[in-house]
C-alpha cells in the first residue's frame, strides 16, 4: 500500500473575498491559479496549484475565518526567501519572524483573511546541521 500523501490545504476566505485571494495569492506568492470542477461552481472556491502532480491550495469562502491562531498554518518553499520577504513588506504585508530552525529560513504572514502562512526555503539537511 503506497503512503498518503498530501493533495490539497484550504484556507477560508471572507466572502466575496475571491479577487482578494488572487491578488494575494496568484499576484504576491505567485501561484497559479487552477479551474476547480464545475461541480463546485456554487461554492465560489479559488483553486492555486502549489507543487507537482495535483498538489493545490483551495480558498474556500464557506466556513469561520480564523483566529489569531499562532500554530494552525500552511508552508511554502520558496527559492528566494528575501525577494518574498521585500514584495510582501512592500505590499504592506506584516512579517513575523520565527523560532530557527538549521537550514531552513523562514518567516511568517498573514493572508488578507487571517490565515497563517510560512514561507521558508531549504538549504539542506537540518539533521546535519544540528
Amino acid at each position: 500500500m503506497a503512503k498518503p500523501r498530501l493533495q490539497h490545504t484550504t484556507v477560508i476566505i471572507s466572502q466575496g473575498g475571491q479577487d482578494a485571494a488572487r491578488a494575494f495569492y496568484g499576484g504576491l506568492i505567485g501561484l497559479e491559479e487552477k479551474e476547480p470542477p464545475l461541480s463546485l461552481a456554487h461554492l465560489h472556491v479559488v483553486w492555486f496549484n502549489v507543487g507537482e502532480g495535483e498538489m493545490e491550495l483551495h480558498c474556500s469562502p464557506n466556513g469561520t475565518l480564523p483566529v489569531d491562531d499562532e500554530q494552525n498554518h500552511f508552508c511554502l518553499v520558496v527559492d528566494d526567501l528575501a525577494a518574498y520577504r521585500q514584495r510582501l513588506t512592500e505590499a504592506g504585508i506584516a512579517i513575523t519572524e520565527a523560532d530557527p530552525i538549521p537550514t531552513r529560513p523562514r518567516f511568517f504572514c498573514r493572508d488578507p483573511f487571517g490565515n497563517l502562512l510560512e514561507l521558508t526555503t531549504i538549504e539542506g539537511d537540518y539533521r546535519l546541521a544540528q
